[in-house]
């Protein structure tokens, strides 16, 4: 603590005479120059613990912090809850009178939550968002950038006149693309209530007045998806993406299904190493049709002039 406090105090500079030497009065909780005298801050506010730890496991026990802010809760976790205990912390009954009167704190305060129709808004697109993101095993982290994407649309006034489930989807859409999550619309929609045609629009949507740039797919990230569903060796899926990465480096992956590539790779990689996986398999482990495979086998071949 005492270092940062004096690493704060060689930042701060006295505004009357330019001087550096600035004194931290912890008892008046005073900022002063010690040059002029000047009384820069006078309620300087002690941000440290009031309780001493000597182990790091002490310290962890005494910390008593909440869960960090977060936008895909719809007041981003500022919020108390009152539960429905009838006990307090001594573990004595709590008189009716008192219990009845926490009951109305407690309506009041689930009322006060959502008391906008933004607030309303937002509880029922994160609870869409935390649905869908189970569904999918999506990471937290991409979850958050869905939901910030969610509010920039509800702040553009974007929501206003759609579907919150078709936004909420959109939104999920777009933080997988922008993060290479190998996630499809078409798995989207089998768990959304909204169809495929309608995320799409919203995504373009999005798109068009957020101003999100997608980055280009890779379709070497698509690989370990579909390897998984077939049971396929480690060493099989290095090989799908050494292919892969040739390909791409000789300029022949341009304009091409990044998920039918990776199959199709998955599959030479297959032959090659003497997995005995047919294209139907593949196909339907990567929602592809047989016949992409196909064509992308006989590409990928030819480009890389592959023995097989």
């Amino acid at each position: 603590m005492s270092k940062r406090r004096s690493q704060l105090a060689s930042e701060l500079l006295c505004s009357e005479c330019g001087g550096s030497n600035i004194i931290h009065d912890d008892e008046s909780g005073e900022i002063i120059c010690g040059n002029c005298g000047l009384v820069i801050t006078d309620s300087v506010i002690n941000k440290g613990p009031e309780w001493r730890a000597f182990t790091q496991t002490e310290k962890e026990s005494r910390s008593r912090v909440g869960v960090p802010l977060s936008f895909a809760v719809h007041d981003k976790g500022l919020t108390t809850m009152i539960g429905r205990v009838g006990r307090d912390a001594f573990g004595r009954k709590i008189p009716l009178k008192t219990k009845l009167q926490m009951l109305r704190l407690r309506k009041w305060q689930i009322r006060s939550r959502v008391h906008s129709s933004v607030d309303r808004n937002l509880a029922q697109a994160m609870a869409e968002l935390d649905r869908l993101t189970d569904k999918l095993h999506i990471p937290p982290s991409i979850k958050e950038k869905a939901a910030v994407i969610y509010r920039k649309a509800l702040d553009k006034g974007l929501v206003r006149g759609r579907s919150i489930s078709a936004i909420a989807a959109a939104s999920l859409y777009a933080a997988c693309r922008t993060s290479q999550t190998p996630r499809t619309l078409r798995e989207l929609a089998v768990h959304s209530p909204i169809e495929k045609k309608d995320i799409a629009r919203c995504y373009r949507l999005l798109l068009r007045e957020l101003n999100i740039r997608m980055p280009i797919p890779a379709a070497q990230l698509r690989v370990p998806k579909i390897a998984a569903k077939v049971n396929v060796g480690e060493k099989t899926q290095q090989a799908a993406v050494e292919i892969l990465r040739e390909a791409e480096r000789l300029k022949t992956t341009a304009g091409k299904d990044p998920m039918g590539l990776a199959a199709a790779a998955l599959y030479i990689a297959c032959v090659m190493n003497d997995e005995k996986r047919t294209q139907k398999m593949i196909a339907d482990a990567a929602g592809v049709t047989e016949v992409t495979i196909r064509n992308r086998y006989k590409g990928l071949k030819e480009a890389l002039d592959l023995k097989i």
